[in-house]
């Protein structure tokens, strides 16, 4: 495991335990726990989702520039929240922009899912400046659902190498550079363009099948540095042969998947799988061809009737090439999972092969009574295979950590999520999103 927690780790925690700073109007924050053991002398369970007992970003704001307001409870609430894009992590710096989210349910099936969509354009101080337009939507009674991405982008991808963080003795120079001993970063910069759709048909309880395509180009790649310097992506472009300054990863998407969660933003309960074959082909335009395995799990338990919000959540995240070569920015790796979120602590792809696993435990627990506060603490487990003999579950790195949650849309579950991770490598940083990792 990594080393203990330091001076910033705990002031981090010990700000989860002082809510009070935070809102000073709230509803008083009594003890969860009183709370929760009067629940069960009573035989009481307050309602998951009653929104008139939570107080959200709408609230704070309404009662700041209109205090006298009065709020209608017979009201829906907006599914719709439009916030500035104000994100950080190691790997992008500090980002601006705006974004918008939404989500409703379609028809009026109370069973059907939530559908939720989100667009956003921002740029950060590494000089990325990054646009998407995204969907997950469910028809009535969820027959049909439809999930797909539209990315334009200039991008700075940092290069640590290939592998899970085993060094190599001995071995040829390009293996040494290929496995990048003394962590050293590179950046590879691009212009980057993905479209991606998903059709899935419900084909029995909470089951889905889908097929779709999904198209990753990058041009003008380059690498940081002096030119002719060589780095792990050039060594690898050379061994795979892939050109190295661009490619293109075009492929057919079939999946299988099956979904309980009561919400795709912050589940209470139930849980995910999703299992999908990718197969990259030259005739659609792909550089090279191949075939991976991909698998998404994700479990969500509820540990208070009271405070159902309450939740210990797992998720395993896999990818596993079976045949081919695939390019190097598109290797499996950290944060490489469809929402880039996992392996907190690292920047993007910092462990990456062509097997990779990720396996993440969080506890997730209210910390204000009306819910406009929560805090987490996280951990995680990643594995890769790479070049030099190291197999995948032969060799884990750990991340961990803990955050704030604030209630941005309580209509929707949408959290601020605000955490601090730590890593191996003297890895670490603050990452701030909207909705949770997983």
């Amino acid at each position: 495991m990594a080393g203990r927690i330091d001076k910033y780790g705990w002031v981090l925690l010990i700000t989860l335990t002082l809510p009070r700073l935070t809102y000073g109007q709230a509803v008083p924050t009594d003890s969860l726990q009183a709370d929760s053991l009067r629940a069960k002398k009573t035989g009481q369970s307050p309602v998951a989702d009653d929104l008139s007992r939570q107080y959200d970003f709408n609230d704070l704001t309404r009662a700041i520039f209109h205090p006298g307001r009065t709020v209608d409870p017979e009201k829906k609430n907006s599914g719709l929240t439009i916030v500035p894009n104000i994100a950080a992590n190691p790997t992008i710096g500090a980002q601006l922009g705006i974004k918008a989210v939404a989500g409703r349910r379609l028809g009026g099936d109370p069973k059907t899912l939530l559908s939720i969509a989100a667009t956003s354009a921002s740029i950060t101080t590494k000089g990325i400046i990054y646009f998407y337009l995204n969907h997950n939507v469910f028809t009535p009674g969820n027959k049909w659902n439809f999930q797909g991405n539209l990315v334009a982008a200039k991008t700075v991808s940092p290069d640590y190498g290939l592998g899970i963080g085993q060094n190599l003795e001995g071995g040829s120079t390009e293996d040494q550079v290929l496995a990048n001993n003394a962590r050293k970063g590179f950046a590879l910069r691009s212009f980057y363009f993905n479209f991606r759709e998903k059709v899935y048909k419900n084909i029995g309880k909470n089951f889905f099948a889908g097929a779709g395509l999904s198209f990753e180009i990058r041009r003008n790649l380059t690498t940081g540095g002096n030119p002719g310097v060589t780095t792990p992506s050039t060594v690898y472009n050379d061994r795979h042969g892939f050109p190295q300054d661009h490619y293109a990863s075009n492929g057919f998407l079939f999946n299988l998947a099956y979904t309980t969660r009561d919400n795709p933003n912050r589940a209470y309960k139930g849980m995910f799988f999703d299992a999908g074959i990718r197969i990259n082909q030259r005739f659609i335009g792909s550089t090279k061809s191949s075939v991976q395995f991909t698998t998404d799990f994700r479990k969500y338990l509820s540990l208070s009737n009271s405070n159902p919000e309450t939740v210990l959540a797992l998720w395993n995240w896999g990818s596993y090439l079976l045949s081919g070569d695939i390019p190097y920015l598109e290797l499996p790796g950290t944060a490489r999972d469809g929402s880039f979120r996992s392996g907190r602590a690292y920047v993007s792809q910092y462990f990456k092969g062509t097997q990779f696993n990720d396996t993440e435990l969080e506890l997730r627990f209210p910390i204000m009574r009306n819910k406009f506060l929560s805090g987490v603490a996280f951990g995680s487990m990643q594995s890769a295979n790479d070049e030099h003999g190291t197999k995948l579950f032969q060799k884990f790195q750990p991340g961990y950590g803990a955050g704030l949650r604030v209630l941005f849309n309580k209509a929707t579950r949408t959290n601020l999520a605000l955490d601090y991770a730590f890593g191996r490598y003297g890895a670490r940083g603050f990452f701030l999103n909207l909705n949770e990792t997983f």
